[in-house]
């Protein structure tokens, strides 16, 4: 990244809208929105205040009438000089003030280059960084405030905390390896391991959110299978709140799979309707039965949909994937329940009814929440990237404290701390020896 150029780019969405903004950040920025701007002069301009002025091209001509506002760095998102431009939100006005804006000397920003300058500039760590694509993306409220969490900097803040543990751990243990002659206190073995197995717990816990992380920004793999004409389509337009699938008397209407996304209460889930599982199918509806199957086969939750108006024998033997999560759903509550179903497990519903939605989604919320898929007391999530690198991490402590227990060099156990230091700078973007060497220095008075 080129951090001497000014960048510009819309960061509003495409299309027509009521306002446009087109951000310009870079130490230019300020001579460059000056050069078209026909307004308050730039010697007068307040930081952070709306300037209204018109943005005019190179001979003199009108473009658009637009509030203009000035923010210097580093007090501002990417840490640079940084000044943004509101105007109409039509596309033409706003594609040609963007034009004027980069004849005047800025470059296109890349994808995502605000947001790394802003890290560069020490303004967020990575884990900010991302979870401003998180809080973007967000379909739930619970995944907004996960995101808003981690924004915030509450992710980052752990793991800094953990961070400055194990360079304490580190730099008390390199000191005494590299100045014996300082009667530096080494530490009994017992000690060293108590604070390293402090240190794994702070990981393991965080390493424990990364499935509650990855259903919050990817939903919640939800299967609805069962016989043909069991109700599963009707299951999935219950719970959409509008027709989604055709419902029809027909066995094996439903041929391929049917995908949307829910909001339960927060938790986004990803309701996948599949084709009715039976003996002796056509050789279409077949291929829509080994679809159900191998959709089976990716399942976190199983929503068996059984017609319990009709008997066991009518309802299809399902193999379902080992250790799998079922909810049974004892569908057409409206007709007589079959004997063989009375006393059974399962939720007792009509599909036709849409007073029992309620019921449904509480029923599932339920099941979530007391499974521990969710626990909405603490949103820390982290991402399939901060998973690799902690379990990384976890991997170099446990060694360290295996070759602790047996009494190895020291010089062994220091490696793997710098190892799993390194690992866990990577997910906030912090690596530096040089902070190992400070706390050695500070924490010891070596060389007074």
């Amino acid at each position: 990244m080129n951090t001497s150029t000014t960048i510009a780019a819309i960061a509003t969405a495409p299309g027509m809208g009521a306002v446009s903004l087109i951000r310009v950040s870079g130490a230019d920025a300020c001579e460059i929105v000056a050069s078209i701007f026909r307004g308050r002069p730039q010697e007068k301009w307040k930081a952070r205040s709306q300037h209204f002025g018109r943005i005019v091209d190179s001979a003199g001509v009108p473009v658009d009438d637009v509030l203009m506002t000035w923010f210097p760095g580093p007090a501002s998102f990417t840490g640079e000089d940084t000044v943004e431009i509101a105007g109409h939100g039509g596309v033409v006005v706003t594609k040609r003030i963007l034009e004027l804006v980069l004849e005047a000397g800025a470059v296109p920003a890349e994808p995502g280059e605000f947001s790394q300058r802003a890290f560069f500039n020490g303004m967020m760590d990575l884990t900010q960084a991302e979870a401003i694509m998180d809080l973007i993306s967000a379909s739930t409220d619970l995944a907004a405030r996960a995101a808003q969490e981690q924004l915030s900097g509450r992710l980052g803040s752990e793991l800094e905390e953990i961070r400055q543990k194990v360079i304490a751990l580190l730099a008390h243990l390199e000191a005494y390896i590299d100045f014996p002659d300082e009667d530096i206190d080494p530490d009994s073995s017992a000690a060293l391991l108590s604070r390293l197995h402090e240190i794994r717990n702070a990981i393991d816990r965080l390493l424990a959110t990364a499935d509650q992380g990855r259903i919050l920004r990817e939903g919640l793999c939800t299967v609805i299978c069962g016989s043909p004409n069991a109700g599963k389509s009707s299951l999935l337009n219950l719970m959409l709140g509008f027709d989604r699938a055709i419902v029809t008397d027909e066995a094996g209407t439903t041929r391929d799979t049917i995908e949307e996304v829910i909001n339960l209460n927060g938790i986004p889930i990803r309701l996948i309707d599949t084709a009715g599982i039976r003996e002796n199918a056509g050789t279409i509806e077949q291929q829509g039965i080994e679809r159900s199957k191998e959709q089976l086969a990716r399942a976190e939750l199983i929503l068996w949909v059984i017609d319990a108006s009709a008997s066991a024998q009518e309802t299809a033997s399902i193999e379902f994937p080992e250790n799998s999560r079922i909810v049974r759903i004892l569908n057409k509550s409206d007709l007589p329940m079959h004997a063989d179903w009375i006393g059974e497990e399962g939720l007792s519903i009509s599909c036709l009814d849409p007073a029992t939605a309620e019921t449904l989604r509480d029923h599932l919320y339920e099941t979530l929440v007391k499974n521990g898929d969710i626990n909405t007391s603490s949103l820390t999530a982290i991402n399939a990237r901060h998973q690799h690198c902690l379990k990384q991490a976890a991997q170099f402590f446990k060694q360290a404290g295996s070759n602790l227990e047996l009494n190895e060099s020291p010089e062994f156990v220091a490696m793997d701390l710098r190892e799993g230091l390194s690992a866990i700078g990577d997910v906030i973007g912090k690596t530096d020896v040089e902070e190992i060497l400070g706390e050695i220095f500070s924490s010891f008075c070596i060389g007074k």
